[in-house]
């Protein structure tokens, strides 16, 4: 008989192997963080809704939802650029989950809860870029994707919705994409490979980057 549980599990649980990956003797170049136990809302935009939405996303969040492929921060909450006329509301906590945000938004926009759809990996390190280039036609040069940008794009022939985070503090670059679940542990395995000669820190977390 299969086993069945109602528990939620992340979509890199059996993939997942903390520690550290790839070349040896090397302080690692790339670093892989999976965020884990975050809140997730998708707002699609109804037809001829636009103005109206910006208004209630404005009101509801405190800044201007993006409608452009960027990623905006609002105090307790990321909107992210997913599309032409959608984003992601990016939340802990409980904040901006759907019966929190239909009040406010479900008028002018489509709400659909994608919690556990997605998988979320932050990557960072020196050699987080030449790692992604293996893997994305994206330009992550500083002077092409700044902090704040985003992009709905794909590596590996895997959709991913990416975007800049805010720097680390130690001034290294910090990217974050979101991958549908039933993706993730092959993309997570790609990455690996990308990533194994730069030497990979892996961990998990429950904060946001």
């Amino acid at each position: 008989m299969a086993e069945f549980s109602w528990i939620s599990r992340s979509p890199l649980e059996h993939a997942l192997v903390a520690g550290t990956h790839g070349a040896r003797g090397v302080e690692a170049g790339v670093s892989l963080t999976e965020i884990r136990n975050f809140d997730l809302v998708q707002v699609m935009t109804r037809r001829g809704k636009a103005a109206e939405l910006a208004k209630a996303a404005k009101a509801h969040f405190g800044v201007v939802a993006p409608d452009a492929p960027k990623a905006i921060q609002a105090s307790d909450a990321t909107l992210i650029w997913s599309g032409p006329d959608q984003f992601f509301v990016l939340s802990k906590g409980g904040k901006h989950m759907m019966d929190t945000l239909a009040p406010a938004l479900s008028g002018p926009a489509s709400l659909s809860d994608q919690s556990h759809a997605r998988a979320l990996i932050s990557i960072s390190g020196a050699k987080a870029r030449s790692m992604l280039a293996k893997l994305s036609s994206i330009d992550l040069h500083a002077a092409a994707f700044p902090v704040g940008a985003a992009a709905a794009t794909s590596m590996d022939h895997t959709s991913v919705t990416l975007w800049r985070g805010d720097d680390r503090p130690d001034g290294q670059a910090v990217f974050n994409l979101l991958v549908f679940a039933t993706f993730a542990e092959s993309l997570w395995h790609t990455m690996l490979d990308a990533a194994a000669e730069y030497g990979v820190t892996i961990v998990h977390s429950e904060e946001l980057a």
